[in-house]
Formats: C-alpha cells, structure tokens, sequence
C-alpha cells in the first residue's frame, strides 16, 4: 500500500481549491504566449488518474496547434467560436475512441472478459465510453488549470464535420473542443450565477 493510501488524503488548501474551481475562469480570448509539449503532456499526465468506468479510459486528445491544422479545424466551428480557437496557442479535441475495449486487458487486468461483453454490445459501449469520455475531458480541464493554462472548453462545432477532417477512419468520434494558453485582453467576461445547494442537493 503505498503512503498516500495509508496516511488517507489530505484536504486541498484553499490556495488549490481556488486555482481549480473558484477562481479559475473560462477564457475566451488568449495572448500570443506559447504553451509548450510538456505542459501539455503533463495536462494528461494528471487527467488520466482519476476514475473511469471499469478504467477503460475511453478519451483521445488531439492537440491543434500548426497554423494549417487550424485552418482545417476552425472552419468546422460554429462562426461565433472560430475567434476564440483562433487566438488560442493550441486547441484540443477530445474524442470518444469507439473501440476504447481493446485496452481492457491492459487496464482492467482482473476482469479481461469486459472486452467482450463490450465487443458483443456496441450500444453499451458506446453508451459507457462516452459517459467515461465526459468525466474525462472534465478532469482535463481541471489538469490543465493546474499546469496554469486557462481552458475554454467548447462544443459549438460540426462533429460530423471535424472527424471526417481527422478522424476519416471513423474510430475516433469528437465530444467537445478546449482551447488552451494564457488569458489575453478581455479574456473572460464577468462570472455567471452558479445553482445554491437549495436547488442542487437532496439528502436521504
């Protein structure tokens, strides 16, 4: 057991829990500043730990960063969105891979007969991947908050579109896109209003 598991988790500072959720902000528009292989590696490199079901790890990123890549990715945005990708160093898509079970052997070792079930039944599979998918591209926002790029995480876009300029083989199917840097002029807006717990929480 290693010594995190034995001594428990201990509760984030207030510093941290600012960083990830109460000041973190949704950036729209970004400087010119570069953001580099490593950190968007180590963006992955934290959103990859947390829980998916059965650990199958069903989301794929594509880092967009060259101008031509751009140019095929923008033009599948809605008009509205094709600025804030545009400013932005490097744009993500993150994508359902259909085919994901394939891993389960690798990555759920104790139950490797999951493949099949999920090889059997492609509503389930995809049905489960792309719940899985969306917890993780959660998680990838948070990661790459603490790394100290801001995210602006988008699905105003033509899927159908953007997989057949990336994805033509059709394993990959493209959930949302997040662009990513640091904030630039006018970055953001002011915060919008959040549900109380009155509205969200129930006890039993």
């Amino acid at each position: 057991m290693d010594t995190l598991s034995e001594a428990g988790l201990t509760e984030l500072p207030a510093e941290g829990r600012n960083l990830l959720f109460t000041d973190a902000r949704t950036a729209s528009f970004f400087a010119p500043t570069p953001v580099t292989d490593e950190e968007l590696s180590e963006i992955w490199d934290l959103a990859k730990w947390p829980p998916t079901q059965a650990n199958t790890q069903p989301l794929r990123v594509l880092y967009v960063r060259t101008a031509e890549g751009k140019e095929r990715l923008v033009k599948h945005l809605a008009e509205g969105n094709r600025p804030k990708s545009q400013s932005a160093p490097v744009v993500a898509v993150l994508a359902l891979d259909t085919q994901f079970h394939e891993h389960v052997p690798q990555v759920f070792p104790h139950n490797p007969g999951l493949k099949n079930v999920f090889e059997e039944n492609p509503d389930k599979r995809i049905a489960d991947g792309t719940f899985s998918a969306a917890l993780q591209a959660g998680y990838f926002i948070i990661a790459a908050r603490a790394v100290g790029l801001y995210a602006g995480p988008m699905t105003g876009f033509d899927k159908a579109g953007v997989d057949a300029e990336f994805f033509p083989d059709g394993r990959f199917k493209s959930l949302a896109v997040v662009n990513l840097g640091h904030p630039g002029e006018n970055a953001y807006r002011d915060r919008l209003p959040r549900l109380d717990t009155a509205t969200t929480l129930q006890w039993a």
